[in-house]
């Protein structure tokens, strides 16, 4: 499946599950996009601007994702820093930058990419929400000033982008295992 297709698939059920009258919302409300200045460009350049998202700008080069995340978007993206990759097991980057482990780095990066552009104002409590690769993130917004992804902690905020916004998170997050196969 193309990546724009499997973005749409995503995004609508994101939007249906969103409905759910127990689920926290994560949609701020107009008045705060439309106050919003423009941003200086799209996920990647805000990312390459940064300097601390270099290992991650590699592994989407090296997935085949930098245009995806180039495009119209919007997405939202649990942008890990550098010291959260090198945080990981000695030589788990090395080898998922390695040819023939293009689909899963692809599959690790796309968890870390929600459709649609959530601002961290808008979450409260927790939820379970899907991501670009189909698995779903926990996001906990129920302590005040505290938001975690999984198990890693935003560090910094809504970044925003022209086709998005970055939350920097402190861990690499992992894709749950897909089931044995019988």
């Amino acid at each position: 499946m193309k990546i724009s297709a499997m973005f749409a698939a995503v995004a609508a059920a994101a939007m249906l599950s969103a409905c759910q009258p127990s689920a926290p919302t994560a949609e701020a409300p107009a008045t705060e996009t439309a106050a919003v200045a423009p941003a200086p460009g799209d996920l990647v350049a805000v990312a390459t601007s940064n300097g601390q998202f270099n290992t991650l700008l590699a592994a989407a080069a090296a997935a085949g994702l930098v245009e995806t995340l180039q495009g119209p978007g919007p997405f939202t993206l649990f942008a890990p820093n550098d010291a959260a990759f090198q945080a990981l097991p000695a030589g788990t980057v090395e080898g998922l930058l390695k040819p023939e482990n293009k689909d899963k780095l692809a599959g690790i990066l796309t968890y870390h990419v929600v459709p649609g552009s959530v601002a961290s104002s808008s979450l409260t409590g927790v939820a379970d929400v899907a991501t670009v690769n189909g698995a779903t993130v926990k996001i906990d917004a129920s302590t005040a000033g505290v938001v975690k992804i999984n198990d890693a902690m935003v560090v910094a905020a809504d970044v925003p982008a022209s086709n998005g916004v970055i939350h920097v998170i402190d861990k690499v997050i992992m894709p749950p295992a897909a089931p044995a196969k019988k």
